[in-house]
């Protein structure tokens, strides 16, 4: 099965950061990071979703947390500089980052914004993230996300 480079794929490429593009099977009425994993057969801490939330003083800021947890609001907000935040309502997400729930990557999206990634992705060789878009993961080493995305390491769930 050919597949086809995204953005995501392309911008990893000219940072010359190795990664592998890894596929699974869509279920439109399962778009959650424990089924991406069941279907890649990865353990879900290891499979990370991309959150993309709004501050009251910052704006907008993405969090980057394992499959299965919840980011913790108040802990993100704390961390991005806010008072409160929320999760940005889905049909919010393609005009804002370009890309759809289920498809949603910390790399490429139309802007930058401040990124925060859950502190154990440190704890693995290897984390997966959306390759921006739906049925397509991306697995790269956590140091290399980190650094591409710009993000910063901390405790921001449950």
């Amino acid at each position: 099965m050919k597949i086809n480079k995204t953005n995501v794929a392309r911008l990893l490429d000219k940072a010359k950061i190795a990664y592998q593009l890894v596929p699974y099977e869509v279920d439109e009425n399962d778009l959650s990071a424990t089924h991406v994993a069941a279907q890649l057969g990865e353990d879900v801490a290891q499979v990370f979703k991309t959150l993309v939330l709004h501050g009251d003083k910052s704006g907008y800021f993405v969090c980057v947390v394992p499959g299965a947890d919840e980011v913790d609001l108040k802990k993100a907000a704390k961390i991005s500089g806010n008072k409160s935040c929320e999760m940005v309502p889905v049909k919010e997400l393609l005009p804002l980052t370009g890309y759809i729930r289920g498809g949603c990557s910390p790399i490429g999206m139309k802007k930058h914004f401040p990124t925060y990634i859950h502190q154990t992705a440190l704890e693995f060789d290897k984390i997966y993230v959306s390759a921006g878009q739906r049925g397509l993961q991306i697995q790269v080493s956590p140091a290399d996300l980190i650094r591409e995305a710009r993000a910063t390491v901390s405790d921001i769930t449950q």
